[in-house]
């Protein structure tokens, strides 16, 4: 399956180290939002409103507790349908 194909609800990894550009609440600037590997789930799927090709999914990722973090925006790059 593409990741463009992925949607609100599905499963994804963080394929990298997201860490936070200081607009996500409770996300200090440059603290780690997730590791390579942490499991989250879809929220949303958008767009970047200038660049219609350039697609931005909301992911909330799992905390070491399973518990789940605010939505944070990812661009597919960041992101896999892959477990490692």
């Amino acid at each position: 399956m593409s990741m463009r194909e992925l949607q609100p609800g599905d499963i994804v990894y963080a394929a990298t180290t997201i860490q936070s550009d200081g607009a996500v609440p409770g996300y200090p600037l440059d603290s780690i939002i997730a590791e390579t590997g942490t499991r989250g789930v879809i929220v949303n799927v958008g767009h970047v409103e200038e660049d219609p090709d350039t697609e931005l999914m909301l992911v909330r990722f799992e905390d070491k507790d399973r518990e789940l973090g605010p939505p944070v925006g990812c661009w597919l790059e960041e992101l896999t349908d892959e477990c490692e």
